[in-house]
């Protein structure tokens, strides 16, 4: 078991792509903290991870990474439940779009207080536990195949994607003395319950049926669908584990061939 023993922190961590981590980790030894914002999401989180794993391997959070508060009051709770943070999956994120002539003010500051700032200061929160602790650990940020470029209807979708991958960089080539790997994930199109929010969003702004959008991107995929959550998972171990030990600062593309970098 490649994680034997470690415990980490998955935010956005009760469904989709957060949740296929966690199952993951499990599997490999680790005992898992679900963090999220969504308390009955949490509990059925926890309840399909029991199925897999004893109940004292799993908890569940309340987390709000928009609040400093809750980051501090989430890391001080797990570290009193099990002594320390090995692994962080920075997971949580949120969605929306418009064209640049209709973003308004809210949007953008909502997107980037969650996708950037809640990344960051949840990052910096853990790192400073890790370095007190002195034993180093990994930081995984999710980022996405929208910071590798633009696109027109999803400008700060984007921007805070990118900033995403810039702030793995430099977090990564400073955290690396204190034995704090920091990479990041960058999925592509991902069959998760927030590509129904995605595809509505296409349907009014492209004037186009539901669900055809999800059908023409899953299409596009080089591999000839879209991603699930469980595909992402051999890489967020891969960067957890020993293995990624001499990996830094670096955003791999798990996205079936859509970004080449």
């Amino acid at each position: 078991m490649k994680l034997n023993n470690k415990i980490a922190v998955i935010t956005g961590g009760a469904r989709g792509i957060g949740l296929a981590i966690a199952q993951r980790y499990l599997s490999e030894g680790a005992s898992v903290v679900v963090a999220d914002i969504d308390r009955a999401a949490i509990d059925d989180a926890l309840a399909t991870l029991q199925q897999q794993a004893p109940a004292e391997k799993v908890m569940g959070v309340e987390l709000n990474v928009c609040d400093q508060t809750s980051i501090d009051a989430m890391v001080k709770t797990v570290i009193e439940r099990f002594s320390g943070i090995d692994i962080l999956v920075n997971n949580a994120a949120i969605f929306d779009m418009a064209p640049v002539l209709e973003v308004t003010e809210e949007s953008f500051d909502k997107q980037f207080a969650v996708n950037t700032k809640g990344m960051f200061f949840t990052l910096q929160a853990v790192a400073r536990s890790m370095v007190a602790r002195g034993q180093g650990g990994k930081i995984i940020n999710m980022a996405s195949q929208a910071g590798r470029r633009g696109e027109a209807l999803v400008s700060v979708y984007c921007a805070s994607k990118a900033a995403v991958i810039s702030l793995t960089q430099s977090s990564g080539l400073d955290l690396i003395k204190h034995c704090i790997n920091v990479n990041g994930i960058s999925p592509g199109v991902v069959d998760t319950p927030m590509w129904e929010q995605v595809d509505a969003l296409f349907a009014r702004f492209e004037n186009r049926p539901l669900g055809e959008k999800k059908r023409l991107v899953g299409e596009a995929v080089p591999f000839g669908r879209m991603g699930l959550p469980e595909d992402h998972t051999g890489a967020a171990l891969f960067l957890a584990s020993q293995d990624s030990d001499y990996v830094v600062a670096q955003t791999l593309n798990v996205d079936g061939g859509n970004w080449m970098s």
